[in-house]
C-alpha cells in the first residue's frame, strides 16, 4: 500500500465488433481523473489494471491512480470512503458482499457491491507449489506449510477450497500468516512456505518458476465429481476450467485447475451510473488496444463475460452491455435475484444492528451468521456460509 503507481484511464477509438452502432471510446465521457485500487504490484490483476490504463491514457489523458493493496479490506476501504472508484479485485468482492469472514464484523457488514467487467482467460486461481516438495496431487499437501493472508478472507477460502478437493482441511496442513499477498510469495522463493494460492499468470509465480525451488500445480480434474463437491462446498465461485497459460507450463500442455473471474473491475453501487457506464464502455470499446498488454488481458473480452455469476452487474454496466449486444433477458433475471439476496443482507444486517449485539468481535460473529442464515433461510436463498 506504500506504493502508488499513476497511469492513465481514458477511451480509444476504435469499433467494437458487438456493438450495434459504431461508436469510438471517445464518446465515453469519464471524469479527468478516476482512483482504483488493485492486488499488490507485480500480481497478475494489477499488471492489467495497468495495460488498461495505459492503453486509455494514451488517447483521452484521464489520470488514474492505481493503488496496490495486500489484502481485501484494504482494497475496499478506499471505496467505500468514495476515495476510490474502482477495484481490480477478487473473490474477496463476494465475501463483501455475503458478509462472511473479515466482513461479517461491526465496521463492515453487506456490502452492495457491483461488477464492471471482469477476466476469464486460459489460466487459473490455484494452489501454486514449490516443485522441491515432492507434491504431485493436492492430497500429497498434507503436513506441508500453506500461505495465508492477514486479512484477506479470497486468498484464505481460496487455499482452504484447493486443499478440500484432496480432502484437506486447515487442520491438515501447517498455516503460515503473511502481511500481504506479495508478501506471502516472497515467502515461497525464501523457502518459508510451501504452497500458496495464486492466478497461474501473476508475476509471482514466473518468479517461483525461476528460482530454485520451481513450480508446479496440482490438478482438479473435473471427473473427480466428490472432490469438487468437496472443494464447492468451500468455494462455491470455482469452476473446472482447462488451463493452457501457466508459468512453468510448456507451451501446448495444458492442466485441469479450479478457476473463476480475476481480475474483477467492479464498483459500489452508489458510484453514478453515468460514470460506470462510460468506463465499461470505454474498456469495452478500447479492448484491442490492451488485450496483448499483460498476460490475461484478453480475458476481458465483452464476449467473454461471465453475466450468471455471483455478484450484480451495476446499471451502468448493464446499459454498455446491452449496447455491445451480449446482455439477455435471462442475465436481467438473473441480476436482479443477485440484488434482491443483496437487499434482503442489508436488511437482516440493519435488524440486527438493533437487538444491540455484543461489541466482542467473535460473539458478534457468531450472532451475526445466526441472523443471516435466518434471513436467507426465510426468503428461501441459499445459506452457502453456515
Amino acid at each position: 500500500m506504500t506504493v502508488t503507481k499513476r497511469i492513465g484511464f481514458a477511451a480509444l477509438a476504435v469499433a467494437a465488433p458487438m456493438m450495434a452502432t459504431v461508436a469510438t471510446a471517445q464518446d465515453a465521457k469519464l471524469p479527468q481523473t478516476l482512483t482504483m485500487t488493485a492486488y499488490d504490484t507485480g500480481s497478475s490483476g494489477f499488471n492489467i489494471a495497468v495495460a488498461v490504463g495505459k492503453a486509455l491514457k494514451d488517447n483521452n489523458g484521464v489520470e488514474v491512480r492505481v493503488l496496490p493493496a495486500g489484502n481485501d479490506v484494504a482494497r475496499l476501504a478506499p471505496l467505500r470512503a468514495n476515495r476510490a472508484q474502482a477495484s481490480a479485485m477478487g473473490v474477496g468482492v463476494y465475501f463483501a458482499q455475503e458478509a462472511v469472514f473479515e466482513f461479517g464484523v461491526k465496521d463492515w457488514g453487506p456490502q452492495p457491491l457491483r461488477l464492471v467487467l471482469s477476466v476469464t482467460d486460459c489460466n487459473a486461481i490455484t494452489l501454486g507449489v514449490a516443485k522441491d516438495t515432492g507434491v504431485k496431487e493436492v492430497k500429497d499437501l498434507k503436513g506441508k506449510r500453506i500461505g495465508m493472508v492477514v486479512g484477506s478472507p479470497a486468498l484464505n477460502q481460496n487455499a482452504l477450497a484447493i486443499l478440500a478437493f484432496g480432502n484437506l482441511t486447515r487442520g491438515d496442513v501447517q498455516p503460515v500468516e503473511f502481511s500481504g499477498y506479495g508478501a506471502m510469495w516472497k515467502g515461497m522463493v525464501n523457502n518459508e512456505v510451501d504452497a500458496a494460492i495464486a492466478s497461474t499468470i501473476s508475476g509471482q509465480v514466473k518468479e517461483l518458476e525461476t528460482s530454485p525451488r520451481g513450480i508446479i500445480y496440482p490438478q482438479a480434474p473435473a471427473a473427480d465429481k466428490e472432490g469438487w463437491a468437496r472443494l464447492n462446498k468451500v468455494g462455491p465461485y470455482f469452476y473446472p476450467h482447462k488451463t493452457t497459460c501457466a508459468a512453468g507450463l510448456a507451451a501446448g500442455a495444458s492442466l485441469e485447475l479450479p478457476a473463476y473471474p480475476y481480475p474483477i473491475f467492479m464498483a459500489y453501487a452508489s458510484q453514478p451510473a453515468d460514470l460506470v457506464y462510460n468506463l465499461t464502455k470505454a474498456m469495452i470499446v478500447g479492448y484491442k488496444d490492451y488485450k496483448d498488454g499483460a498476460p490475461g488481458a484478453a480475458g476481458l473480452a465483452v464476449e467473454r463475460q461471465n453475466l450468471k455469476w455471483v455478484l450484480p452487474y451495476h446499471e451502468g454496466a448493464v446499459k454498455a452491455l446491452k449496447e455491445a449486444g451480449v446482455w439477455k433477458d435471462e442475465h436481467e433475471t438473473h441480476n436482479n435475484a443477485l440484488v434482491k439476496r443483496q437487499d434482503t443482507l442489508a436488511t437482516a444486517w440493519a435488524d440486527f444492528l438493533k437487538t444491540n449485539p455484543s461489541g466482542e468481535k467473535a460473539d458478534f460473529t457468531k450472532a451475526w451468521m445466526e441472523a443471516r442464515k435466518t434471513a436467507l433461510t426465510k426468503a428461501s436463498m441459499d445459506v452457502i456460509f453456515e
